[in-house]
């Protein structure tokens, strides 16, 4: 199965050190916890939407998830070359398709280096970041099962 299809399998990926697992627990009306690694994050809906606006919504983590994602392997670039992290930022903009089925048309990231960052080490920088993790991901998507527990 390739692409963000969807399929409905009673089996759970094999136990490898590259699968990673966690839970998500509903909270009250539409706001869940997930516990990943002893760390815990909660997703909401904001009011307009029927939630109680407590978090972000998964949609807004799923954005800044590419985002922070981005700002690491620039950080991680500045730190390999010796250069400064401090004022590094990655502005994050999404819009939403406006047709059906819901999901985001499109996002707009935008990365501050730190003030001083020589000009050739700006095309490496953005080089850099457009290959990190999430963004690879969104360029060929992994399978997706989705199963329903007896």
């Amino acid at each position: 199965m390739t692409g963000s299809t969807q399929q409905i399998l009673g089996a759970s990926l094999p136990q490898t050190a590259d699968t990673h697992r966690f839970e998500v627990t509903h909270v009250e009306r539409d706001a869940y916890t997930v516990d990943i690694r002893g760390h815990r994050l909660q997703v909401d809906q904001p009011v307009e939407a029927g939630g109680t606006d407590t978090a972000p919504t998964p949609t807004e983590l799923f954005a800044a998830s590419l985002a922070t994602c981005v700002a690491f392997y620039a950080g991680r670039y500045l730190h390999r070359h010796g250069l400064p992290q401090t004022g590094l930022r990655v502005r994050t903009e999404f819009a939403m398709a406006t047709d059906r089925p819901a999901r985001v048309a499109s996002v707009r990231l935008v990365v501050v280096p730190p003030p001083g960052l020589p000009e050739q080490r700006r095309a490496a920088l953005l080089a850099v970041v457009s290959r990190c993790t999430v963004h690879n991901t969104l360029h060929q998507p992994p399978e997706i099962d989705i199963e329903l527990e007896p």
